[in-house]
């Protein structure tokens, strides 16, 4: 699916929802953001993001508090993956009267938006974004995934076991997510015993990386681990083995996207990384049910039927926002906020309740690789 015809769905679908929420009696609605990119180096994956969410809203279309039924309106805005724009972004939803946010697709707007949620006391949901960063010291914000810490130690842990000793580490500059997965991935594997023999950082929106990939070569790593955004991947992978390098290429969760294989082509052969979510490993029957009904969605409105992962975290996002709203029974935010604290649900990715911190009591990733032009699942991974 081409970006531009990803954003041309998105615009009709934020048209139609405003049309949607117009025919609706005010009194009877409650607001829930969608704080996504769907456009900028990130939009790819934040409207994936927005997919599993929407295709939410319609299997929980309405909520029940204090005997008066409640239409969820989704009010969705485009971040653009931008960090001022995120702030801009979050402005408007607290404008707009939400009741609680979902999002962000990147940690780095997520982390920008967050004061903004905190301080009308608005609760935000993530469903993707991995950096610590975004709920530390952060009392209404919230998300359903695992973090890079976890992320990073289990690609450690699965390029140690499968035999690299060495290995690059290539990051963007002033990108909370990518510099932040990079440094866990490095401690976590030095910590093995292993060794980063080389390190390189590249700036936003480069598409050479010939000079860093030529350093890189001459270190002769047995895997490069290479965080980025899906429209970098595709540079990093079909450069490096122009240059002839033959090492593993790694990285984490933005990697799984259909676009990246599309790009780099023959290139992608064999690049491995973590992941939230397996169609092919359901947690519970909410996940089973989910599967075929998203597939559905998916075919319906012109998708390929393969479900990201992170479509189904923000599914999970969206299902966690609504058990919070039903438990407190309330369209205050400083209610759901409360509710959310003590929430245990299963959802899609797993069972899901919060620590102190707000983050995802989450133990398991899934690792996958890319063979013969799509994604294969290849083990499931927990750390001690």
């Amino acid at each position: 699916m081409k970006m531009k015809k990803l954003v041309s769905m998105a615009a009709a679908a934020c048209m139609s929802m405003i049309m949607i929420g117009s025919a609706v009696s005010a009194e009877d609605v409650i607001k829930i953001g969608v704080f996504e990119p769907v456009t900028g180096e990130n939009g790819g994956g934040g409207f994936q993001e927005v997919l599993g969410i929407r295709y939410a809203n319609e299997q929980y279309p309405t909520v029940e508090i204090d005997g008066t039924t409640y239409s969820i309106e989704l009010v969705e805005v485009d971040n653009k993956s931008d960090k001022t724009e995120a702030v801009t972004a979050a402005q408007s939803l607290v404008s707009e009267g939400v009741s609680v946010v979902l999002g962000s697709y990147g940690s780095g707007v997520s982390i920008a938006a967050g004061p903004i949620f905190g301080d009308a006391q608005i609760p935000a949901i993530g469903c993707s974004c991995t950096n610590p960063q975004v709920t530390l010291g952060k009392d209404f914000y919230f998300r359903v995934c695992f973090l890079d810490p976890f992320q990073g130690t289990v690609m450690a842990n699965y390029a140690s076991q499968n035999g690299c000793k060495t290995a690059a580490v290539i990051t963007q500059l002033g990108d909370d997510y990518s510099s932040g997965l990079g440094n866990f991935f490095k401690k976590a594997f030095t910590d093995l015993g292993c060794e980063v023999v080389s390190e390189e950082q590249f700036q936003t929106n480069q598409t050479d990386f010939k000079a860093i990939l030529t350093n890189v070569k001459a270190a002769n790593p047995d895997i490069i681990f290479a965080p980025s955004s899906i429209t970098t991947a595709p540079l990093i992978i079909k450069q490096a083995r122009e240059l002839g390098i033959e090492a593993i290429i790694a990285a984490g969760d933005t990697w799984e996207n259909s676009t990246i294989i599309e790009n780099a082509g023959d290139a992608a052969e064999g690049v491995v990384l973590s992941t939230f979510f397996d169609e092919a490993e359901p947690a519970n029957d909410e996940a089973a049910a989910f599967i075929t009904g998203f597939k559905e969605y998916l075919a319906a409105n012109g998708q390929e039927e393969i479900i990201p992962a992170v479509s189904a975290l923000g599914y999970d996002a969206y299902l966690t926002a609504y058990k919070a709203i039903e438990a407190a029974g309330s369209t205050e935010g400083t209610a759901i906020c409360e509710a959310l604290k003590s929430l245990s649900l299963d959802g899609v990715t797993g069972s899901i309740s919060f620590d102190e911190n707000g983050d995802a009591n989450k133990d398991m990733a899934f690792i996958k690789t890319i063979e013969d032009g799509a994604f294969k699942f290849l083990t499931t991974t927990t750390v001690e």
